[in-house]
């Protein structure tokens, strides 16, 4: 049986990620340009609760996560979180990529190559 969209997000977990949609990064609101697109038809949704976590982005069709991380990422203890989150999301069947904050503001254009060559390669799997 295929998982469902949002891995058994608590209803708690919809109201944090509607909170987290009114206050995007610039950084996000970049991506989120070009992700609502539909980058080579595929449709990505924003703050979009996995389980017990919530995404940057995610498409649902090719179970793929973005995540766009500041510099409190660079903290030891959010280091070691966000290893844990990605190996559980990842367990979970998720392809999770991620990009900083000056990678999007500074190359946004190679970062959206990059999101392109993943999608052709995830959709050669598909």
């Amino acid at each position: 049986m295929e998982k469902k969209m949002f891995y058994g997000a608590s209803n708690l977990l919809f109201g944090k990620a509607r909170e987290l949609r009114k206050n995007m990064t610039d950084a996000e609101m970049i991506l989120w340009e070009y992700l609502r697109q539909h980058p080579m038809g595929m449709k990505f949704r924003r703050q979009h609760p996995l389980g017990i976590y919530i995404a940057d982005f995610y498409c649902h069709k090719l179970k793929l996560v973005i995540e766009v991380d500041g510099k409190i990422h660079d903290n030891d203890a959010v280091i070691i979180e966000d290893e844990k989150r990605q190996n559980q999301l990842e367990l979970d069947g998720l392809k999770v990529v991620r990009f900083r904050n000056e990678e999007i503001l500074k190359k946004s254009e190679i970062v959206f190559e990059n999101i392109n060559l993943l999608i052709t390669e995830l959709l050669k799997v598909l």
